[in-house]
């Protein structure tokens, strides 16, 4: 540690301030108390306006019944708009499944047209070997009277084989595409069920609500006919 000089304080010095602090706070003391605010005196008057306390309730009873019918309105709105979220979602959802079903018969078509070259292709070539082979044959009565070689039995059969497998995946394919159609009906009615089921739920709920607000409404106009006897509607 350095060296370090030490200041005693100033006890007169001290005492000054004190004494000037105390007398500000005494000052500040005499003005508040000099400074108070006395009794309020305001002249009696009427409040309220000119209108009665009974068309004052029938105001606001007003306003009430408007603020409800804004607030059905609203909701009325919000459920229209959740149902034409609604609607547009399921037609999305049916242009989705109606094009792929649209592409698989694209495509199961252009299987069936590329089977059909292929085997139109193996019939050209079938055809143009026996040809070549009736071409090496000789032409003699005894030989065309004969009965048919191994060759011609072996193409009938490889014929009809083919014949069977192109029927087969025919019957396959029509089979596929009823099943894709019978889903898509089962789908259709299904969400044709669900639209009919949330409109009765949603009639029945705005007919619950109408009745109840006519119910209110006539038993808060009946003690008016009651007590108000000349009031003629």
């Amino acid at each position: 540690v350095g060296p370090y000089v030490l200041v005693t304080p100033n006890e007169t010095r001290r005492k000054q301030l004190q004494q000037i602090a105390k007398k500000e706070l005494h000052d500040l003391e005499q003005w508040k108390k000099e400074h108070r605010p006395g009794p309020i005196t305001l002249v009696p008057q009427r409040l309220g306006g000119n209108e009665s306390e009974a068309k004052v309730r029938q105001n606001q009873q007003m306003i009430l019944l408007q603020s409800k019918y804004q607030k059905k309105h609203k909701r009325e709105d919000y459920i229209k708009a959740k149902k034409a979220a609604e609607e547009a979602e399921i037609l999305k959802k049916k242009a989705i499944q109606r094009e792929k079903a649209e592409r698989l018969e694209v495509k199961k078509r252009k299987e069936m047209q590329r089977r059909e070259m292929f085997l139109e292709d193996q019939k050209y070539k079938t055809n143009e070997l026996l040809s070549r082979l009736d071409m090496g044959l000789p032409k003699s009565d005894c030989c065309q009277t004969a009965s048919p070689g191994p060759e011609s039995t072996a193409w009938k059969r490889s014929h009809a084989y083919k014949q069977a497998l192109q029927e087969d995946e025919n019957r396959r394919l029509e089979e596929m595409k009823q099943e894709q159609q019978r889903k898509a009906e089962l789908m259709e009615f299904k969400q044709k069920q669900e639209e009919e089921t949330r409109t009765r739920t949603h009639q029945k709920e705005q007919r619950r609500v109408n009745n109840a607000f006519l119910d209110r409404l006539q038993n808060k106009t009946q003690p008016n006919n009651i007590y108000q006897p000349r009031c003629t509607g």
